[in-house]
């Protein structure tokens, strides 16, 4: 059911040519990016604001999106939408939630934002896992918009989605210093929520003179190695007589990995839901992990000191990394887990360890 009168015939082009044929809602005007698919079943609104999908067209696997509405911003993991377009197969506009204030079409609609439903999400995912990911587009019908798509990866999409100067939030524990590359609301959140004090700077500010216990560097999208000055200002640190305790998340691992000398790659369809299982290394130890990123570190170049700290059990990926004698540890997956399970939560605490003990 739907609430927006004017929806209208489109498509989803892929860069292989591949149409697949839906109803347009929110702005229905063309939009671009890199087509991806999350096959979590809840969490539609955190995953359309993570700043991680900046440039990219998410579709959802899962058939029925909207059927809870869309809550108040407090709820967001960012100030806004931060897709470039959304994939669904059916729409629910018919909502129902006591915190729901309007449903997706409205929401899309309000933020300039196009979507296409009535898509075989299934077909499409199929595509995607077998091609690999491919650029794309959303058009409306009889649509003459222009077939080159710029690839968002080739950009500084950090730059677009990290904060502009730096915030504090006191609170009575560590000091610690957030590296915004994207960062996630409930990042920051459990770190305020563990009564830490969070320094958040953007993604190239300077960090030698600053004054704090430990660095997280948080989430964000795109490819790791446009982030230059991150990966310069961590590796300053990394390489000075006396290192703070170093963290990531997420992109965060990557960037900790280029610091070192290692080197990431582009995965051919990313890991996108809330079901990644991850293996302690040398532990039957196993949580189940929430996850949104396209690209991994290659654990063949790993450099003296480094070892693997978890892998993904599907397919043997990388999934966090640590260092044997200096305080630096990193997870691909996300432990602050919104959307997603609980399980892997105790990142925080064994990183705080550290930064409390000076380990």
């Amino acid at each position: 059911m739907s609430d927006i009168s004017n929806d209208r015939k489109g498509f989803l082009e892929l860069e292989d040519g591949t149409r697949y044929e839906g109803i347009l809602f929110g702005s229905m005007e063309a939009c671009d990016g890199e087509v991806v698919f999350n096959t979590g079943m809840v969490g539609y609104v955190e995953s359309l604001t993570d700043p991680s999908y900046r440039g990219q067209i998410l579709a959802f696997t899962y058939p029925l999106i909207g059927s809870y509405g869309v809550p108040d911003e407090t709820r967001f993991e960012s100030d806004g939408i931060q897709v470039r377009g959304a994939v669904l197969s059916t729409r629910i506009d018919d909502h129902s939630h006591w915190e729901s204030i309007s449903s997706i079409g409205e929401w899309f609609h309000a933020n300039g934002i196009s979507g296409i439903s009535g898509i075989d999400t299934r077909a499409l995912t199929k595509r995607l896992r077998e091609k690999g990911t491919m650029l794309g587009r959303i058009i409306p019908d009889g649509s003459e918009e222009p077939r080159n798509i710029e690839d968002p990866n080739k950009r500084d999409l950090v730059s677009e989605v990290t904060i502009h100067e730096p915030a504090i939030k006191e609170g009575k524990g560590p000091r610690i210093l957030l590296v915004d590359c994207g960062c996630k609301r409930s990042i920051e959140e459990h770190l305020l929520d563990m009564e830490c004090t969070v320094i958040r700077v953007p993604y190239d500010h300077p960090l030698k003179d600053m004054e704090y216990d430990g660095i997280l560097i948080s989430n964000g999208p795109g490819d790791p190695k446009m982030c230059q000055e991150t990966i310069k200002n961590i590796r300053q640190l990394m390489e000075s007589p006396s290192p703070p305790p170093i963290g990531g998340i997420c992109l965060g691992i990557q960037i900790i990995a280029l610091a070192s000398g290692a080197t990431t790659y582009k995965l051919p369809f990313g890991h996108r839901s809330q079901n990644q299982p991850c293996r302690e290394e040398g532990t039957e130890h196993c949580v189940i992990t929430s996850q949104n990123h396209g690209f991994a570190v290659d654990g063949s170049s790993l450099k003296d000191g480094w070892e693997v700290w978890y892998r993904n059990l599907n397919d043997n990926t990388i999934e966090g990394i640590r260092h044997g004698n200096l305080p630096f540890m990193a997870v691909q997956f996300h432990p602050e887990a919104n959307p997603g399970p609980t399980d892997p939560k105790g990142f925080f605490n064994r990183f705080l360890e550290v930064v409390r003990n000076g380990e």
